[in-house]
């Protein structure tokens, strides 16, 4: 039975995908009924996997004595994978509003509904092989998401996409074959797997391995320099830059990162080397160098995606710091981030859907008719931007305090990162937001506002909704730190 329930909601959806991929729905809300139908109860079979059904390891096939397809849900698994649950369902009711001026719908969804399952694939991970391969699924289970428009755009979206990932798997896998050379098992174990006697004499190369992978699980971070594939992706629907920028791919980066360090190489056998310096010092030039270019690009989404780039590695300096507090505060931001992100691009998308207009310079005057849209803008955007008591400040805090507190000379660096981005951020998000409520008084043209409001409900619910979440995450900083540390002690 607990068998059955852990891979029920990872293989569901990807047959439910394909099963979708030749049908042709000639009636929309036909295509909504069976689509809706499939996420919410895909997404309450993970729940219950999640929080009703033990954790127990299961073996689906056996190759060799340390190599299998294994699935384990464990506190790491839980956090993701209810986070991914939850906002997978809110994207869905978004999308069907959306997708209707973007067209082929049918194949849209069917690769939409697939992506779902591989990503709890990752999160139910319980070895390295197991979660390589899902991670690799799922650069192709995206990237049809990511090319959509199939216009010059898009192509050229999608070369970028695929070869970034190639690089970036190509990296991890040495890794894997590192971890299987010198590890006594390949299944993730708080605290790591290498095996004393084998790594004896070969530390400073396994370290210099660890690096590789790290970069390249980084490549779907977006860690620096390896981040151009991100802004890039923005050109594809709204709903797919939200589940990129915001849950699925950089949320599995980091997932595959954190399972790298804390549960294949170990800690121990990192903190206070070189090796963990090279993260620190990525972490940190990735912070400023995203927040510092989001400032500089006039285009909204592509603005958010940078600002993404940036927030993405506030999680890589907390899981960098390498304590159970730093790794706590890492997985707080991940989830508030998720949240606040995905907001943002959704009142962008619906920018873009109502009005056709993309830059910052056309959206002024705009929140006197889309009211809902940029409240909830304003709401989200102050929560990351770090203003208290909004939810981005309590996950920057515990990683401040958390550096501070592993006695690190590095890791200042990545507190003085994170005060310099948060100044570029109430710069970036600020901006938009002054000049939707207080135009410049200029003449606009005849009709310039004609179009502009907010969307129906299908878009502005789930607005409404998010924006509510975060105000709420914002108000238990404590209960929802207390549920990450938990997490991390292997106790949730």
């Amino acid at each position: 039975m607990n068998a059955f329930a852990t891979l029920l909601p990872v293989i569901f959806p990807i047959i439910a995908g394909i099963g979708l991929l030749p049908v042709k729905f000639k009636d929309r809300k036909d295509r909504e009924k069976w689509v809706l139908s499939i996420v919410v109860l895909n997404a309450l079979f993970a729940l219950y996997a999640i929080w009703g059904v033990g954790g127990a390891y299961v073996t689906l096939f056996r190759f060799s004595e340390k190599l299998s397809l294994g699935f384990h849900i464990d506190g790491l698994s839980k956090v993701f994978g209810t986070m991914v649950s939850l906002l997978w369902i809110i994207t869905t009711v978004y999308a069907f509003e959306y997708m209707t001026h973007e067209g082929k719908e049918d194949k849209f969804f069917a690769f939409f509904i697939m992506t779902f399952g591989v990503v709890l694939g990752i999160a139910f991970s319980g070895n390295f092989l197991t979660m390589y391969l899902f991670y690799e699924f799922l650069t192709l289970a995206t990237l049809p998401l990511v090319m959509h428009a199939m216009d010059n755009k898009a192509r050229h979206a999608g070369k970028t996409y695929i070869l970034y990932m190639m690089f970036g798997a190509s990296l991890a896998f040495i890794g894997f074959v590192f971890i299987y050379c010198y590890g006594s098992t390949t299944d993730f174990v708080t605290g790591g797997v290498l095996n004393p006697a084998l790594v004896a004499g070969h530390e400073e190369l396994l370290r210099m391995v660890f690096v590789m992978a790290f970069f390249g699980f980084g490549v779907k971070a977006a860690v620096f320099p390896f981040y151009r594939w991100l802004p890039k992706a923005s050109v594809a629907p709204t709903p797919v830059t939200a589940l990129l920028h915001a849950v699925a791919v950089v949320k599995s980066g980091i997932f595959a990162i954190i399972r790298l360090t804390y549960y294949s190489f170990g800690t121990s056998f990192l903190i206070g080397t070189w090796a963990q310096n090279v993260m620190l010092i990525i972490a940190a030039i990735t912070i400023v160098f995203g927040s510092t270019v989001a400032l500089r690009t006039p285009h909204i989404k592509r603005r958010f995606a940078y600002s993404t780039v940036s927030n993405l590695s506030y999680i890589i300096f907390g899981v960098a710091i390498m304590t159970p507090a730093g790794l706590a505060a890492g997985l707080l931001h991940m989830v508030c981030h998720a949240v606040i992100k995905i907001t943002l691009f959704f009142t962008a998308g619906a920018i873009l859907y109502k009005t056709h207009r993309e830059y910052l310079y056309e959206v002024e005057g705009f929140a006197k008719y889309m009211p809902i849209t940029f409240a909830t803008m304003a709401i989200t955007g102050i929560g990351l931007v770090g203003i208290p008591p909004f939810a981005g400040f309590n996950s920057k805090w515990a990683l401040a305090t958390a550096a501070v507190e592993s006695g690190n000379a590095m890791a200042y660096f990545g507190i003085a990162a994170l005060i310099i981005s948060a100044l570029l951020t109430a710069l970036y998000i600020f901006y938009i937001i002054v000049r939707a409520y207080f135009p410049r008084k200029r003449e606009y043209p005849a009709g310039y506002y004609d179009h502009v409001s907010d969307p129906n409900g299908y878009m502005t619910v789930p607005l409404v909704l998010l924006a509510i979440v975060s105000v709420v995450i914002a108000l238990f900083p404590d209960t929802l730190l207390h549920i990450m540390q938990n997490a991390v002690l292997g106790i949730l």
